[in-house]
């Protein structure tokens, strides 16, 4: 998408290297701090984890420390909230300026991405051991590695690493609920509601008493259906600029219920950040999520984007830019994710898009219920050579890719916006027949259409009777995606030019919108 400002990345991520599968509490004696390590995801060739520091004295520290020795052969691609540096295969995590301070009883936490299976050896928290017993004396260590392996319509499987020691059994827990009491290391929950989001950990426990849990890990159930309501019709909300409307506003108006909201990029190095510089949760962007959660709708985030500092080309492999993409889709408890794959650093590098879809699998077999979009631009004939490539590597790879996504504007479109979209969607659809051996109705079934209401960038002239006329050709043969950019531009301004707030044509307010939850 263009008409795009974000910010530049206004923090500094440094590298480092990783955690363990399992949580280890140090309890120490009364003027010690303790240290906490557990997994939030992982996949074949790595993990993500996050390390917490908690101040167990009675009156404040100002900093902290965590020093450990990784094996060879386990690497780090990406950290964040700690200043981290390595001597070998010895690693150093200190506090930033913001984190080192912890009153008595708080706690503080850092997060990585590692490549590699391999756990850290001669931990120490300011100097003292991190590794101990569990917080309860006898008491099983917490699992790692809690994962969902596979979801319905009423039911979400998942799994973990055994503990070692004396274990009885493992409990699920949903918030404070415990939804199953297993033996073995995985267990399924069922009798869910259709297309409903959950968040689960587990824990250990043996006559001694219970492990503490483990962090948790997102599902959501399949079965979402159409209309206005569906995944299906997300238009683009930016809460970053042009003058963003409140969603439920939007909601009640027009019956849509998704929001696709941009766009996340670095924060620095390979870390995500909603416009290169928010926080992913706590600012504006999560605020605007949970509004939209509160009036009974949900978000797809937009990863990339035209402009800004980008993850594609910043995390240096696709387990890294994996790594980072999990970390958005756990801080919401996502059910899709959109990478919106554009200009010169990703869409026309040729090494970018292959990282992009190695992550893209990755996280595909790492969250089997999520759906994953790629969007991007076209001729008005269909995929340019960069996206005829694309498509052709995601089918060569494997990566699984639930909806290909095309922007049919600014690109010499014409006086028939209608037509040309037309025409560059059958376009698409021949490029995923012959990529993939698809029929018609199969490719149809993984396509979607991102338009630019009113005017774009180009002048292109896209009017609510033509956005009509292209939202019923795309119901017709069963595309999996509608959408456009943008919400915040969806308000007339007849004569106002390619601005960031309005159409720059005559419409009613929230018109595009409206048509579009029709969809599905």
């Amino acid at each position: 998408m263009k008409l795009r400002s974000p910010r530049a990345a206004t923090f500094a991520v440094a590298l480092a290297a990783a955690l363990v599968a399992t949580t280890v509490v140090a309890p120490q004696a009364a003027s010690a701090a303790t240290a906490a390590f557990v997994r939030t995801s992982s996949w074949s060739s790595g993990y993500e984890a996050k390390f917490t520091v908690t101040n167990n004295t009675s009156t404040s520290i100002t900093s902290w420390n965590v020093q450990f020795d990784l094996p060879a052969g386990s690497t780090i691609g990406s950290a964040w909230d700690a200043v981290v540096s390595s001597s070998g295969q010895h690693v150093t995590a200190r506090n930033q300026s913001w984190n080192g301070a912890l009153g008595a009883g708080a706690s503080t936490s850092f997060g990585f991405v590692v490549a590699g299976t391999g756990d850290p050896t001669n931990c120490t928290v300011n100097g003292s051991p991190c590794a101990g017993g569990p917080t309860t004396p006898g008491a099983p260590a917490t699992p790692g590695g809690l994962r969902v392996t596979g979801t319905t319509a009423s039911a979400v499987s998942l799994a973990w690493n055994a503990v070692s020691g004396t274990v009885t059994g493992y409990r699920v827990y949903e918030g404070s609920t415990v939804r199953a009491t297993v033996t073995g290391t995985s267990a399924t929950v069922s009798g869910l509601a259709a297309c409903s989001a959950h968040s689960y950990t587990v824990a250990a426990y043996n006559s001694a008493g219970e492990s503490p849990r483990s962090s948790a890990v997102a599902a959501s159930t399949t079965g979402c259906t159409g209309g206005g309501g569906s995944m299906a019709v997300a238009p683009y909300l930016y809460p970053g600029w042009g003058d963003p409307p409140a969603p439920a506003t939007v909601m009640s108006a027009t019956g849509v219920k998704w929001f696709t909201i941009a766009f996340v990029l670095s924060g620095g190095g390979c870390t995500p950040a909603w416009d290169g510089g928010g926080p992913l949760t706590g600012g504006v962007h999560a605020n605007t999520i949970a509004a939209i959660r509160a009036a009974g709708g949900d978000v797809i985030p937009s990863i990339g984007g035209w402009s800004g500092n980008k993850l594609g080309p910043n995390c240096s492999s696709a387990s890294a830019l994996a790594g980072a993409y999990q970390q958005v889709i756990n801080a919401f408890g996502l059910k899709a994710i959109d990478i919106d794959i554009e200009n010169s650093d990703e869409f026309e590098n040729e090494v970018v898009q292959d990282r992009i879809l190695g992550a893209l699998k990755i996280v595909k077999q790492n969250n089997p219920g999520l759906k994953t979009i790629i969007t991007f631009g076209t001729s008005t004939t269909g995929p340019s050579y960069y996206g005829t490539r694309l498509i052709n590597q995601a089918a060569a790879l494997g990566a699984n890719i639930d909806t290909f996504t095309i922007m049919p504007f600014d690109f010499g479109g014409g006086a028939n916006m209608y037509q040309s979209t037309v025409n560059a969607a059958e376009g698409l659809k021949n490029t995923l027949k012959t990529a993939f051996g698809w029929s018609d109705a199969t490719a149809y079934a993984h396509m979607g259409i991102s338009g630019m209401n009113g005017l774009s960038d180009q002048q292109e002239l896209t009017t609510p009777a033509t956005w009509a006329q292209i939202r019923d050709w795309a119901k017709a043969r069963g595309l999996s995606r509608f959408t456009f950019w943008s919400v915040n531009r969806d308000r007339p301004c007849p004569g106002g030019g390619v601005v960031s707030n309005c159409s720059g044509i005559a419409q009613n307010t929230w018109e595009f919108t409206s048509i579009s939850a029709q969809f599905g």
